[in-house]
């Protein structure tokens, strides 16, 4: 059994994960709308959702783990500044820098790529999506 990652959106998932898509070199995504889904009223997402065309999933394989993607249902809205961290373990320091300076790109650079006492190379940003990354070099950890 696997921890997976499921995160929501404020009505920008799609720019999101086709943002995650790019940065990752991974093929274009799929995503379920909620536009698509049955009128059920007691299905997840409101007739407005479905109206704005929001992301009820989309799902990326990200070095070898799933993240799954959506709008926030319902109306709702979800605070990006939170306590949860994406960590990135990269093969070498260059894929490192490669990976911290696409996803900084148009976000907030919270460490600097630098050296420290386990590794070689570690960054910390929050992108312009508000997800919050670790990028480090440390191949032990990929091939767990």
């Amino acid at each position: 059994m696997a921890i997976e990652n499921f995160i929501y959106f404020n009505g920008d998932c799609r720019q999101a994960v086709e943002f995650y898509a790019e940065v990752f070199g991974l093929e274009k995504p799929q995503f379920m709308i909620c536009g698509d889904m049955p009128g059920n009223p007691d299905f997840v997402g409101t007739a407005e959702d479905r109206a704005k065309g929001l992301i009820m999933y989309a799902g990326l394989q990200i070095k070898g783990s799933t993240v799954m993607f959506s709008d926030a249902p319902n109306g709702k809205k979800v605070r990006m500044d939170g306590n949860v961290c994406l960590t990135v373990s990269c093969e070498t320091v260059e894929e490192t820098r490669e990976i911290f300076n696409k996803l900084k790109d148009g976000g907030r650079v919270n460490l600097d790529l630098q050296e420290v006492f386990f590794t070689k190379c570690l960054g910390s940003l929050t992108d312009k999506f508000g997800l919050n990354w670790f990028v480090v070099y440390y191949p032990e950890a990929v091939n767990r």
